[in-house]
């Protein structure tokens, strides 16, 4: 269990470093795949099973719909790939800080993994995953619409920043 969430961690590290260093929304979106797969690997080793597949298949449909709108906009003639000298340039100094944050926070980090969700199982009537579900659509209904507003927010801000100057699939066609 040790060494599988040691390599989720890793998953996760490595995608985000994929994310961050290319600019081409083509191979992000792998990059995001990836970073969503381990994220709720990782929660599904900590006991968060049910929570951890809604997120799985809400954050994979709504990044699916982003990356259609954003590759339809941003139609590069020539994509940079993950192989290109500036790709890799960006990537080795995001892994060089990663291996810094590592250094500096050695200690504190597997120390103690503390208990997971399910820790207590014999002691509750309701799963934790389950019953933080329900508290979110009741108790949280606010800060959900808050939320979703943010993420369309989010996505317009994205498709104007990805659209640049030649206006994309936009553009008038002559």
């Amino acid at each position: 269990m040790y060494y599988t969430m040691l390599l989720f961690m890793q998953g996760l590290l490595l995608g985000l470093v994929v994310v961050a260093s290319n600019p081409s929304p083509y191979f992000a979106a792998f990059g995001l795949v990836v970073v969503s797969g381990a994220g709720c690997g990782l929660m599904i080793m900590c006991g968060g099973t049910f929570l951890s597949l809604v997120l799985f298949l809400i954050y994979l449909g709504g990044m699916l719909v982003v990356f259609a709108y954003s590759s339809a906009l941003a139609s590069e003639q020539y994509p940079e790939t993950l192989g290109s000298p500036r790709v890799v340039l960006n990537s080795l100094v995001y892994l060089g800080g990663l291996i810094g944050g590592v250094v500096v926070l050695r200690g504190g980090w597997l120390g103690s993994p503390g208990v997971a969700v399910g820790g207590f199982s014999e002691l509750l009537v309701l799963r934790g995953d389950l019953a933080g579900v329900s508290m979110m659509y009741s108790s949280g209904g606010g800060l959900l619409v808050v939320g979703a507003w943010a993420l369309l927010l989010t996505l317009f801000v994205v498709l104007e920043v990805v659209r640049g100057p030649s206006r994309g699939a936009l553009r008038a066609l002559y």
